[in-house]
């Protein structure tokens, strides 16, 4: 089998730090988000194993089909959009699970149409670098910080990457996270999460559609996964250099989304920070072989949908100094080279390092994320470039 052929050690730990980072950075949102809309224990399990599956499928399939990293993963910023507006609203669970199948729709509609992949070819790599370069440099600044509260740890991680980049640079990651592992697992640093060990059981909610529902909580949501999630995605695969059906991969994650939302898939979307984990060069040296990292992920979060007690009591034991600092290692080779393709050309440099600037600043305004603001405040900041200027008239 091919894909037991291309499989290294290197990559399927980049597709475990992947679900590590993903699964760890966000899922306590994603568990308010339920909350909002008073869901039993029974019902929250449910939306794990739901958004796993989905996940998992939507990144495993894909990829081996393709050959090539396809990352799915849920909408964190659209978990909070839920959280806030389901205590707001009162709406009770089936209204948000017809809320949820409006926007399963609106994205399905997306895809289907192409409008959103022509958005996506208007703007320059320049732009789309600066985006990935500023969506990721807050998990790097986030790696150093952790020195305040973990500085022996985060000095011992630093001290073993640079040493592997030095004698194993494939290895790298694979030698940090074990060090780290030993080190925190020796002096006791392991939570001791609750395991619980059996299948996690779906609960079908049949939905209700309401207009209120549909305003407050539908297309908020559908506009934060596209603008927030979805646009960073894009700009994750282009930066790697891949050549991926951006308008079938969205109507995968929408139509996952219309089969999964009545046992609690919210919102599934193209992944930005674990996509940019797994299309790196920690994953492969070669790219025709990263695929191989996505399809460990996949599998690991179709995992965390049939076992997910277990599975989230074993992810959430390891500390958060270490989850941060381990997920800001991995991802510096991503911001360098997003940094250099950014700023590379000089009619573009201006306007990249807006996006970036305005990325990194994590400003949020109308409840959309600065990944879209950086996008918008780069465009401006070109348009005015050329608009300033006047064609050079022949002798």
């Amino acid at each position: 089998m091919r894909f037991l052929k291309d499989l290294s050690l290197s990559a399927a730990t980049a597709g475990f730090v992947a679900v590590l980072v993903g699964f760890t950075s966000s899922v306590a949102i994603v568990f308010q988000a339920a909350q909002a809309f008073n869901a039993s224990p029974e019902l929250i399990t449910s939306w794990m194993w739901a958004l796993g599956l989905g996940m998992g499928l939507c990144t495993l399939v894909p990829s081996l089909i393709l050959r090539q990293p396809v990352m799915v993963a849920w909408s964190t910023p659209g978990a909070a959009v839920l959280a806030t507006a389901g205590l707001a609203g009162g709406f009770s669970m089936a209204e948000a699970v017809g809320a949820f199948l409006v926007c399963g729709a609106l994205i399905t509609l997306a895809g289907v149409t192409g409008w959103f992949e022509k958005l996506m070819n208007r703007i320059p790599m320049a732009i789309a670098s600066a985006l990935l370069a500023g969506v990721l440099a807050r998990f790097g600044l986030q790696a150093f910080a952790a020195a305040q509260t973990a500085l022996p740890l985060v000095l011992l991680m630093l001290g073993s990457y640079l040493l592997a980049r030095r004698l194993w640079p494939r290895y790298a990651v694979v030698v940090t996270l074990g060090v780290a592992i030993i080190f925190v697992a020796g002096r006791g640093e392991l939570a001791g999460a609750a395991v619980t060990f059996g299948l996690a059981m779906p609960v079908f909610t049949a939905p209700v559609f309401s207009f209120a529902a549909i305003t407050s909580l539908a297309l908020p949501l559908f506009v934060v996964t596209m603008a927030s999630q979805n646009v960073p995605g894009v700009a994750v695969i282009r930066a790697a250099g891949y050549a991926m059906p951006i308008s079938r991969l969205i109507t995968v994650t929408g139509l996952a989304m219309l089969v999964l939302a009545p046992f609690g898939a919210f919102a599934l979307c193209l992944s930005a920070i674990t996509a940019a984990i797994c299309m790196g060069r920690e994953a492969h040296e070669d790219p025709q072989r990263r695929y191989t990292a996505a399809v460990c992920c996949g599998a690991l979060y179709v995992l965390i949908g049939l076992f997910g007690g277990a599975v989230t009591g074993l992810l959430t034991a390891f500390p958060k100094e270490l989850v941060v600092a381990i997920a800001g290692l991995a991802l510096l080779g991503t911001i360098g080279g997003g940094l250099a393709s950014a700023l590379q050309d000089e009619s573009h440099r201006e306007a990249a390092l807006i996006t970036f600037l305005v990325t990194l600043s994590g400003v949020a305004i109308a409840g959309i994320g600065s990944a879209f603001w950086g996008v918008v405040a780069g465009a401006v900041a070109l348009a005015a470039q050329r608009l300033g200027r006047r064609p050079v008239k022949g002798v």
